[in-house]
């Protein structure tokens, strides 16, 4: 009996520091997170930090995601993307590079000016979103994300690699129908606070994508009216300093 009482207090000893080593063994994974340059910025202003692709990053302030979102609508907000993989693309064929990956107009982006862009695979379909933006320094300057950023990095150093073997007289015909689903698709949509409405993003076929063309939506196995817009849903006023 002495024996068994002996291991059942050791047993108990064991449970009681089981959640305090825990405790440490957290504390010691959150050490080890790296920090971006804005880290104290975000404590001091009441950022909530989480574990995000090896890195300690804010999740929400002191204000709820809506005030923030009405923030930057209404005034100007910025993003810290230390964390992001930053690719820079040298080149004569840089943009061609980029139109044969992504889904936006790289050519018509004025020096300075970025936009919002998707990779896609060679179906068409979605890979992942970045942003391009076309210096005045002769490159372009990509950010993509930080929890994709093998598969993205990857992806450009392939397509390089492919465009040098067929030279640089590369043609690419893309067909409609390779990135239209026969009845359309949704692929993503939330919630508008600005606007007061719900906003989705998706693939209908062509002859039913004309603004103001109003289609039916399944929504939680309901269908809804929708009207297709363009985008941005919210005009931008932003400037960018010369």
């Amino acid at each position: 009996m002495q024996w068994a009482g002996s291991m059942m207090s050791r047993l108990r000893s064991c449970l009681q520091a089981l959640p305090s080593a825990l405790r440490r063994s957290l504390s010691s994974a959150q050490d080890v997170l790296r920090r971006t340059p804005l880290y104290d910025f975000h404590l001091a202003h009441g950022g909530k930090m989480v574990a995000f692709a090896g890195w300690n990053l804010p999740v929400q302030y002191r204000d709820s995601h809506v005030d923030s979102h009405l923030h930057t609508r209404r005034h100007c907000s910025l993003f810290d993307v230390s964390h992001m993989l930053q690719t820079k693309i040298f080149g004569h064929d840089r943009v061609k590079l980029m139109e044969s990956l992504v889904v936006g107009d790289i050519a018509e982006l004025k020096p300075n000016q970025g936009t919002l862009s998707l990779f896609t695979n060679e179906a068409g379909g979605i890979l992942d979103d970045l942003i391009v933006t076309n210096t005045s320094e002769g490159h372009l300057y990509v950010v993509s994300n930080a929890g994709c950023w093998e598969k993205d990095l990857t992806l450009m150093q392939d397509k390089v690699r492919e465009l040098q073997n067929m030279g640089s007289d590369v043609g690419l015909e893309v067909m409609d129908n390779a990135l239209l689903a026969l009845q359309g698709a949704v692929t993503s949509g939330c919630p508008s606070p600005c606007l007061r409405k719900n906003v989705a993003m998706g693939y209908v076929p062509y002859e039913y994508s004309r603004p103001g063309t109003l289609l039916l939506v399944e929504v939680r196995r309901k269908q809804q009216m929708a009207m297709v817009s363009k985008m941005p849903f919210v005009p931008t006023n932003y400037y960018t300093l010369k």
